[in-house]
Parts: structure tokens; C-alpha cells; sequence
């Protein structure tokens, strides 16, 4: 994914609207993971669910998309980190510790 902002700096408004942007083009046939990642957005920024919360539902709903994954990691706090792994699981390490996920089989 490219950075339209400018590179080694702060991500911008323009980022995040294009990474939304690659998120509908890749489930354009699915539009309810797409509204399912808007929900889960939606729900962190009402103060719903929490930054772990948020980071374990994305990585669900878009863990067979590694390429969304990396592009999905450079929002997140820095104490926060998405790692994909071979097997097609997700670790996320956070302050509280370390867990994994699996893919939604909705998103495949």
C-alpha cells in the first residue's frame, strides 16, 4: 500500500481513506465483511470495545489477507504489533501479552 502523504513521517487522513478504500475493493463480492470492518471501527471509536479488542477482531475478520494485515499495522500504537504466520493465524503482541487468531471463514 502506498503512502500518499509522504514517506518516513506521521500516517494522515489520506492513508487511512485509502487503505478503506483497498478494504472495499477486496471484498467488493462481500460487502458484509467490508460493513463488518466499518462495525468493528465504528465500535472502537464509540469507546465500545478496547484497542485489543479492536486489533483481535480485524486480524479475525482480515487474517487470510496478509497484505491487509501489514497495511492494517502501521495505524496501530506502537506498544501494539500484528505479525502473520505461515499457518494463516495472526499473533498480536500488546502490553497484556501475547495472543493469536485465526481467520473469519466469512473473509476468505
Amino acid at each position: 500500500m502506498d503512502n500518499i502523504c509522504a514517506e518516513q513521517r506521521p500516517l494522515c487522513v489520506l492513508d487511512a481513506m485509502r487503505y478503506l478504500d483497498t478494504v472495499k475493493a477486496r471484498f467488493h463480492d462481500l460487502p458484509e465483511v467490508y460493513n463488518r470492518f466499518l462495525d468493528i471501527m465504528k465500535d472502537f471509536q464509540s469507546a465500545n470495545i478496547n484497542t485489543l479488542a479492536m486489533i483481535k477482531r480485524v486480524s479475525r475478520l482480515l487474517a487470510a489477507h496478509q497484505d491487509l494485515i501489514r497495511g492494517f499495522s502501521i495505524f496501530m500504537p506502537p506498544e501494539y504489533s500484528i505479525k502473520p504466520e505461515l499457518d494463516g493465524s495472526i499473533t498480536i503482541y500488546s502490553p497484556v501479552g501475547t495472543s493469536r487468531v485465526v481467520a473469519d471463514q466469512t473473509s476468505l
